[in-house]
């Protein structure tokens, strides 16, 4: 069987939020079976309980936000692209703010906390949710066009292609491919942090954004270069923070996809749209359990399950 998994004890730490700039202490418990990924807004009285749902989402501005009621949580697409990347169906994420911490701008942390409690495999199937056939959503057109794509696929692969005009990115792999029938999340993903021009830094201060931004944090550049003294983390690693956004943001949907995604330029906004869209159409989808692991894709399988 594709089984479930939560975490084996609880996992704490504290940090800021890249937009608020205020520090919020994240703490993630086990849950169990059928329970899903709840997000949990301690400091409200009573505790506020957020379910991820597609239709959970509101704010798409530089982040996945998710909301109910006008109470508010904010930046969870780091976070829930490290559960997804790590099989974690049933957990509860208690927060004392408006905000997931940025922590360093990627998932690595998040692996880390995940990864220092351990991960326990529960007594009931894994759902998926397997595409049966092509969902798209576009907007704009020509060389501005940006759209998404889901596409039947027996596994779970997203590319994710990028066209940002600037020096600093040009000069990087603008178009990439996880495929996890063959790649591991940890290694290929997980590490690819956030971006951002210090040109826009000001117009999204005076926002309310990008308040807790930094070195620490993010990646960011000038006209021509990245002025962070570190570097890159890797050729790729621009296109690859995409996929790691775009994870986070169709695991929202509440179950793994079995699918293969496609997209260009699309960003929180237009992940959100596409999982609307193919829930708006019966037909596009359905839900699947593996009780025979060996017959589930790679990428769902087990360590250890036959080949």
């Amino acid at each position: 069987m594709v089984a479930q998994h939560t975490l084996r004890a609880v996992a704490r730490t504290v940090g800021i939020g890249l937009h608020s700039g205020t520090r919020v202490e994240l703490v993630l418990r086990p849950a169990p079976p059928d329970t899903g990924i709840v997000f949990r807004r301690t400091d409200c009285h009573p505790v506020v309980e957020i379910p991820v749902s597609a239709m959970a989402v509101g704010d798409t501005r530089m982040a996945s936000t998710l909301d109910q009621g006008g109470v508010r949580i904010a930046t969870v697409e780091h976070l829930m692209s490290a559960l997804a990347g790590l099989g974690i169906d049933n957990c509860y994420v208690d927060v004392d703010a408006a905000e997931i911490p940025i922590m360093d701008g990627s998932a690595a942390s998040f692996v880390f906390l995940i990864r220092s409690v351990g991960i326990a495999e529960q007594a009931a199937a894994r759902r998926v949710v397997r595409v049966r056939k092509p969902v798209e959503v576009r907007e704009g057109s020509g060389d501005q066009a940006k759209w998404a794509r889901l596409e039947p696929h027996f596994g779970y692969k997203l590319r994710f292609s990028i066209n940002f005009n600037h020096p600093a990115i040009d000069s990087t792999t603008q178009d990439v491919e996880v495929d996890f029938d063959r790649d591991d999340y940890v290694a290929a993903v997980s590490r690819a942090r956030t971006f951002g021009f210090v040109n826009e830094v000001e117009a999204l201060r005076a926002a309310g954004l990008a308040l807790g931004g930094s070195f620490e944090n993010a990646i960011v550049m000038d006209e021509y270069r990245v002025l962070n003294t570190d570097g890159l983390r890797s050729g790729d690693e621009f296109a690859k923070h995409k996929i790691l956004d775009a994870l986070g943001d169709l695991y929202l949907l509440g179950h793994p996809l079995m699918a293969a995604y496609r997209a260009h330029r699309s960003g929180h906004a237009l992940n959100n749209q596409l999982l609307r869209a193919l829930l708006a159409d019966p037909e596009s989808y359905e839900i699947v359990r593996f009780e025979d692991a060996s017959r589930a894709p790679r990428a769902f399988r087990p360590a250890g399950s036959a080949a």
